[in-house]
């Protein structure tokens, strides 16, 4: 069974869409990257063509019609000697191939041809001459194309001799190939460096628009300008039009909330006024708590819907934050440690909805631990707080509702007592608007860690 369920799973289409998954790990995930390679990978593949149809057709022919010219001389010169046998003879082709065929020829005592050489690594000259040699002469011979480099030495058993041959190496193959080779080398860097340039200046403004986003996304003012291709601009236009939109409607929430804030607190002023006025009694003062409740409720419930809009990012010292953190929270009567981490404390944040959103956080842990402990870490990316408490934690399954607004606990724990659930709704909205996120875990003192990671 497991043999027939191995055969299913390993067909043709399986393997391909396996060894696709695969390398689609190892391409590059920039888009410069990318389109470098859709660039330069048919141009390496081309020039490999080129390569194999130069070095295995056309050097290969006329290494070929080389190595017949020079095997056809080389007969020539054998048939002489049969007709012509002799010292004299000899002597006269000797002259007539160094001066006429550049070559040196030499008349050397019958005796056994030296062993056979390895056969070169590039041997198409090699073959080629070998080849020729056997279909025009036909006799023993001894080839040595590698030991000197700009010569070829032949050595053919005769009747009553041995013939040994030195000529040059070009005139068995094409020795201009290198200047071929360099040749597509240097075009093939030049298109490559044409296409660097290209698609850096086609890249770059997709880069500006992505930091641009980014900036807007961490409620910076970004210096945004569109340009390169028209797609890139139509991007560019498009971001900014969808800015303009979003900040139009977070001013007219702001003017909206500014105005019911400023109706709600005038009824709870004339609330208190007319309590004021009235003679002290239990009722009364039931009365002013419940006031002082809806105070509460109403502030909760606009900051939350404010959010940070308005407020511009701006660069604080992160200890000196974290400073003012601790002793709000003594004045509360909570035992806070401050550790911070980094070579450099200098971070760009929205200041006052940042401080509400770690205030939150140290708010819910000091109504339910003994013990806070804040940790701060700034590294080249992010700025990471963790805080830490020793409480009764937040269960495990509740972690991520305890984020939704309105969400209280019924047990172990309540993240905003007496309030209205917002707390950590607040935090959450603020740490997400400045592109960050908070995140819930255990805590090393045996309690709830609260993790605010926002990027620099």
């Amino acid at each position: 069974m497991s043999l027939v369920r191995s055969a299913v799973v390993d067909t043709p289409l399986s393997l391909l869409q396996r060894f696709g998954r695969r390398a689609a790990l190892l391409m590059p995930r920039g888009l410069y990257a990318r389109s470098l390679l859709i660039v330069i990978a048919p141009m390496v593949i081309l020039q490999c063509v080129l390569s194999y149809v130069f070095m295995e057709r056309h050097w290969q022919l006329v290494t070929t019609r080389l190595s017949t010219a020079l095997t056809q001389d080389i007969a020539a010169l054998i048939d002489l000697h049969k007709a012509s046998p002799g010292g004299t003879a000899d002597a006269e082709l000797a002259r007539i191939a160094q001066d006429r065929l550049r070559m040196d020829i030499e008349f050397l005592p019958k005796g056994p041809l030296p062993p056979a050489l390895p056969k070169p690594f590039f041997e198409i000259v090699d073959i080629a001459l070998s080849n020729e040699i056997r279909r025009q002469i036909g006799r023993p011979f001894w080839l040595d194309t590698v030991g000197r480099s700009n010569f070829i030495e032949i050595r053919i058993a005769l009747d009553d001799s041995v013939l040994r041959i030195v000529a040059f190496r070009n005139a068995a193959y094409a020795s201009n190939s290198h200047i071929f080779l360099l040749w597509m080398v240097g075009t093939s860097l030049v298109l490559i460096l044409l296409a660097i340039a290209f698609l850096r200046n086609q890249i770059s403004p997709i880069l500006s628009l992505a930091h641009a986003a980014e900036a807007f996304g961490k409620g910076r003012e970004p210096e945004f300008r569109p340009q390169g291709a028209r797609e890139v601009r139509q991007a560019g236009y498009a971001f900014i039009e969808m800015r303009r939109r979003i900040e139009r409607a977070v001013e007219t929430r702001t003017a909206m909330l500014n105005g019911v804030s400023h109706d709600l607190r005038t009824i709870l002023t004339r609330f208190k006024l007319s309590l004021a006025l009235m003679p002290d009694s239990d009722e009364s003062r039931d009365l002013e708590k419940d006031v002082e409740e809806m105070q509460r409720m109403l502030e909760a419930y606009l900051a939350f819907a404010r959010g940070d809009a308005g407020e511009c990012a701006s660069q604080i010292d992160i200890r000196d934050f974290l400073d003012e953190l601790r002793l709000d929270a003594e004045r509360h009567g909570a035992r806070v440690d401050v550790q911070f981490s980094g070579d450099d404390s200098s971070v760009s944040v929205r200041a006052d909805a940042f401080k509400r959103c770690l205030a939150n956080l140290v708010t819910n842990a000091r109504l339910h631990a003994e013990k806070i402990r804040i940790e701060a870490t700034r590294d080249p990316r992010f700025l990471t707080i963790h805080v830490d408490d020793n409480g009764p934690g937040i269960p495990h399954a509740a972690r991520e509702d305890v984020f939704r607004p309105f969400f209280r606990l019924d047990e172990s724990r309540n993240q905003d007592q007496g309030g209205t659930g917002l707390g950590l709704a607040i935090a959450r909205d603020v740490a997400r608007s400045q592109g960050g996120d908070i995140t819930l875990s255990d805590s090393p003192l045996g309690g709830l860690r609260a993790t605010v990671r926002i990027p620099t």
